[in-house]
């Protein structure tokens, strides 16, 4: 197996991302206008690369919209695609950061700065990956597409464009997840369930409908009612300035099952104390059951497992109570039935569902030429017998056919993804490159 990487190619992609650290790419609709939908940081980003991308050889195209930008070497129909994305999460807790978020800093073999794992340190790799083959005269057989999205921490609106105003490739994938590949990812649907408010009481548990929330307040009526309900179910809580804070064990939506949710186990208190319908549905109905089969029923598939359902995000006012629901739903379950079943369970308590966002789910078959091409390269270059893997959580790879989420964490790399001190590795992105360098040359070289 040869080579392709060296420590040029090393050195020139962690200078080019620290090029990109510097843009504080996060979501900024305030800044929005003609040709900058997200704010005028986040085209800097893809301005950026795709400068970067120009300056190595690539010819390049940005969307006069502002919404993605490509660059692309090879000639032909083929189109193999590599799925990126220059947005990254906000740098809040500026407070938990020992460096500058926004100005990338090499530390004991590390690069720290927001967006190093998170992507624009994967992009780098698979783009300096192919800028090796390049130079090493590699002749394509079709032409290599890098794709670069700017809306991939929000609602995916990039890709959407992408895909109203572009041709499909061919096959794929996204450097934004974790080695070996994901070749399924479950549906996600999220939701509201909206109904009648209360005078009897009030609840503001905010949260994100994709994190299982770890503390929950209550600093309404009945109090005592309330401390005493969850000392009997043993639910541990502490005492606040102004009331109590229910604790729980925040995880990942898409592992649901694995976090201790804080907003279901201060229901399940309330629900004992005050009589109110729409608070039963989640303290007498939903519990603490993380899967929906309380809801609605056991649902699962061989090819991607069980659905898991995550209720967060709860309103209860005297105008409204207002519900937010996350679910990850196997790979061949029909959506549309299982939303449907949601809605009937909760009208029972005077709850109406209404859909908010949807993204289709992922599956190629692990036979599948890419699925082996990609694993047969990244076990020969590791060692790393890992079985390819089902994920809950959702990728660029699943708003286009026959492609996958592939890297770049490793099994064994810390996840500071959306963290403070977001860090990778040099000695990681030079094993990527070498893996993207040797799978992009097996799928697409004329050999």
């Amino acid at each position: 197996m040869k080579t392709f990487i060296t420590d040029e190619y090393q050195t020139a992609a962690v200078q080019a991302l620290g090029r990109l650290v510097k843009h504080a790419s996060v979501l900024d609709e305030s800044d929005s206008g003609a040709g900058h939908p997200f704010g005028k940081k986040v085209l800097g980003a893809l301005e950026e690369v795709l400068e970067l991308c120009q300056e190595l050889g690539f010819k390049t195209f940005q969307d006069p919209e502002g919404y993605y930008g490509y660059a692309e070497t090879g000639e032909g129909e083929k189109l193999f695609g590599l799925l990126c994305h220059m947005d990254v999460v906000p740098a809040a807790d500026q407070a938990g950061w020992e460096t500058d978020p926004f100005e990338m800093v090499e530390r004991d073999g590390l690069l720290i700065g927001r967006g190093t794992q998170d992507d624009k340190g994967p992009s780098m790799a698979a783009l300096y990956a192919v800028k090796a083959l390049m130079d090493a005269g590699v002749t394509f057989d079709g032409r290599i597409r890098f794709i670069f999205g700017t809306d991939e921490e929000t609602l995916w609106r990039c890709l959407d464009k992408y895909n109203e105003k572009e041709e499909a490739i061919t096959m794929g994938f996204a450097p934004d997840s974790h080695f070996p590949l994901n070749y399924a990812e479950k549906g996600l649907l999220q939701a509201y369930l909206t109904g009648p408010g209360t005078n009897e009481f009030e609840l503001h548990a905010a949260g994100a409908l994709n994190v299982v929330p770890d503390r929950a307040a209550y600093t309404s009526e009945k109090l005592a009612e309330v401390k005493a309900a969850l000392t009997a179910h043993g639910f541990a809580y502490e005492e606040t300035e102004k009331g109590i804070s229910v604790k729980g064990k925040s995880v990942h939506a898409m592992a649901a099952p694995e976090g201790v949710n804080a907003t279901l186990r201060l229901a399940i208190a309330l629900a004992e104390v005050f009589d109110f319908k729409p608070l039963d549905f989640l303290g007498k109905c939903v519990q603490e059951n993380a899967t929906g089969e309380n809801v609605v029923g056991k649902v699962m598939d061989e090819q991607s497992g069980e659905l898991t359902m995550n209720f967060t995000d709860v309103e209860i006012t005297p105008e409204h109570t207002e519900i937010g629901v996350d679910m990850r739903i196997p790979v061949t379950i029909d959506k549309d039935e299982l939303a449907e079943k949601l809605a009937t369970k909760a009208a029972d308590y005077q709850l109406e569902y209404k859909q908010y966002d949807w993204l289709n789910p992922l599956y190629v078959p692990v036979e599948s030429e890419l699925i082996q091409t990609l694993l047969a390269t990244y076990r020969e270059i590791t060692g790393d017998m890992t079985e390819p893997m089902v994920s809950g959580g959702a990728t660029f790879a699943r708003t286009m056919q026959n492609c996958v989420a592939f890297g770049a964490m490793f099994p064994d790399t810390p996840d500071y993804m959306h963290q403070a001190n977001e860090q990778w590795a040099i000695a990681d992105l030079r094993k990527t490159m070498e893996i993207y360098a040797e799978a992009i040359y097996r799928l697409c070289a004329v050999k």
